[in-house]
């Protein structure tokens, strides 16, 4: 089971480029792809869900161009995009049962599935039953994680799939992701750290449609090993920390501003060494060299 993403680029009418010669091969396992909005994430996912075409470069689904047949690809792929929509008059069974027969599942075979799943994203009989028209955000979200498991799929796709969703149904779903991923790749597309933090079994850095750094979560960190810092500034100091390291959050206290910074050298005289996290890694490798 591998996917291959060759020198794949994306330009749109304008002359807007949405990816850029990305190269990528995927084995087993669980893939962050991290990256802030509009750095390309949806518009990858869309060309390997076979929604869109590349403008160059191929993808290749077991050493075969899904562009020259994009069922050997779909027969095996589960999909939850951005934007998921449902038919607000159908509750969750009926809704389910007809993705199920688009995907060409038989009605005994998907009764049972459509069950398992229901079960497993937590909507009880009572719920299932309701139009989802009238379900909450993450309600709905629940409903489009279980149609991209429908078939059981090879390959899934899950973008940004924790938005709507409240802390515990987060945690839920990223302990569902790491129990899937045991003989199936699975892409995990978001801007959310800790999410990818959580799951993932490699993580690819994308920014301006190109992939910045494809690695194993402990080599990113190892990356800024001895580059996180606790600084304490004045609120009228902050600005000039800013512009020359990396801020990551700030907390403002009575004594002054309590700054997280990423930098290669200390920051400041006061400045306290601090253990690096995935967010520092992340922020260091799209900021490019820690600006200091």
């Amino acid at each position: 089971m591998e996917l291959t993403i060759q020198n794949v680029s994306k330009r749109y009418p304008g002359g807007v480029w949405g990816l850029r010669d990305f190269t990528l091969a995927l084995e087993a396992g669980v893939l962050g792809l991290l990256g802030p909005n509009g750095a390309g994430k949806s518009t990858l996912m869309s060309i390997i869900a076979t929604i869109t075409q590349p403008t160059e470069g191929r993808v290749l689904w077991n050493g075969n161009d899904i562009a020259d047949d994009p069922d050997r690809i779909r027969a095996v792929l589960g999909y939850l995009p951005q934007d998921f929509g449902v038919y607000p008059n159908l509750n969750a069974v009926e809704f389910l049962a007809y993705m199920a027969a688009i995907k060409g599942m038989r009605a005994r075979r998907a009764g049972r599935r459509i069950g398992e799943l229901l079960d497993l994203v937590h909507l009880g009989p009572e719920a299932r039953r309701r139009p989802l028209g009238g379900y909450s955000g993450g309600m709905r979200q629940r409903v489009g994680i279980a149609q991209a498991l429908l078939t059981d799929p090879q390959l899934l796709i899950v973008d940004e799939p924790t938005a709507g969703l409240d802390p515990q149904e987060r945690v839920r779903f990223r302990n569902l992701l790491s129990d899937l991923a045991g003989e199936r790749i699975v892409i995990l597309s978001t801007h959310i750290v800790t999410d990818v933090e959580a799951v993932a079994t490699d993580i690819a850095l994308i920014e301006g449609g190109r992939l910045v750094r494809h690695a194993l979560p402990e080599t990113l960190l190892q990356m800024v090993e001895g580059k996180a810092w606790e600084v304490v500034v004045p609120s009228d100091e902050l600005p000039a920390l800013k512009g020359r390291a990396i801020v990551s959050s700030t907390v403002r206290r009575s004594d002054g501003v309590h700054a997280r910074v990423v930098s290669d050298r200390k920051p400041s005289e006061g400045a306290v060494p601090d253990e690096p996290t995935l967010e520092d890694a992340y922020l260091y490798v799209i900021a490019g060299d820690g600006r200091a």
